[in-house]
């Protein structure tokens, strides 16, 4: 699955530890699922999507 998480959330002016503190998760996660290397569970595509002010559906694409 490829995101744009990356993009938004700089866009926003948040580093992945803030992003991470505020989805409740490492910023380690957050670099994981930046980079492909991790699918979130679906409540944290959900809480990443909120925080970046997106919908999933914009956030996610199928790869």
């Amino acid at each position: 699955m490829e995101n744009i998480i990356r993009e938004r959330r700089k866009a926003l002016g948040l580093s992945q530890e803030e992003l991470a503190r505020r989805c409740g998760v490492s910023r380690q996660t957050v670099n994981a699922i930046e980079n492909d290397k991790y699918d979130p569970t679906l409540s944290l595509a959900f809480r990443l999507a909120d925080e970046l002010r997106l919908t999933v559906d914009e956030l996610f694409t199928p790869s």
